[in-house]
């Protein structure tokens, strides 16, 4: 059986890096505990702040097997900077550097493929506004046609002219994005899109009429959320209970 090789960064990088890598395996570990990740595919990135490199899984890895320290650092150009028998994958590379180089606010996104986002991203109608959890996602909600493999360069423009100032995504026929200033504003919002999305498909399938949310309360949803949540998405409030979690499922991802 082919055994990872054993790395150990913490006492080689500043306290604030450690801590941001700490918070992105835990992430990591977190979805593969929800069930959210794809094999080896789909990513989680976050930049170092008052930098342009950001931290992302080495390709090869499934999600319950990155740690803080095997997370590879790299530039908005691809290079790896880290000394590392890791490699990246060059599709969330494309998506991810794209978005990190045009939206400062942007410290951690999340893209995933998840068989719920990826329905909701294929409808015409997108997302509806059926639930509360889909209040969150609207005000603030894009769309990206697909265009194949994200490998192309051509496709970074587009990628970041629909995203625009947006905090979620769906990527046609693809899956779902969110961006946040933390790992975890952009963990609640992951969390919010893909519950809204659930939510949808299960409506949708009892053949049933549906109540949608008059448009001035959805208008008024973020208004409300500040309130409740102190000016935040709700991400810096659950992170610290996450992020327990996510020990008491398997220490190591802190290592």
């Amino acid at each position: 059986m082919f055994e990872l090789p054993s790395l150990n960064l913490k006492d080689q990088v500043s306290e604030q890096e450690w801590q941001l890598r700490v918070d992105l395996a835990a992430c990591y570990r977190l979805v593969d505990h929800m069930r959210w990740g794809d094999l080896i595919y789909t990513h989680m990135s976050a930049r170092l702040p008052g930098t342009d490199h950001y931290l992302v899984n080495a390709f090869g890895l499934s999600f319950d097997e990155v740690t803080a320290s095997n997370l590879v650092k790299v530039d908005l150009a691809g290079n790896i900077l880290d000394d590392t028998p890791f490699k990246i994958n060059p599709a969330g590379f494309t998506i991810h550097s794209a978005i990190h180089e045009v939206r400062e606010d942007a410290h951690c996104v999340i893209h995933l493929h998840t068989k719920e986002t990826v329905a909701v991203a294929s409808l015409e109608c997108g997302l509806l506004p059926l639930s509360q959890h889909s209040m969150f996602s609207l005000p603030s909600l894009s769309y990206h046609g697909y265009e194949g493999l994200a490998v192309n360069d051509d496709e970074r423009k587009r990628l970041q002219d629909d995203l625009g100032t947006t905090n979620h995504m769906l990527l046609v026929n693809h899956g779902g994005l969110t961006v946040g200033p933390t790992v975890g504003d952009a963990f609640m919002r992951f969390y919010d899109l893909q519950r809204a999305c659930e939510i949808q498909l299960a409506i949708q399938s009892s053949a049933q009429p549906a109540v949608q949310v008059p448009q001035p309360i959805i208008d008024n949803i973020y208004n409300q959320a500040n309130v409740v949540h102190s000016g935040s998405t709700g991400g810096q409030l659950a992170w610290p209970a996450m992020l327990r979690k996510a020990y008491r499922l398997d220490p190591t991802f802190a290592q």
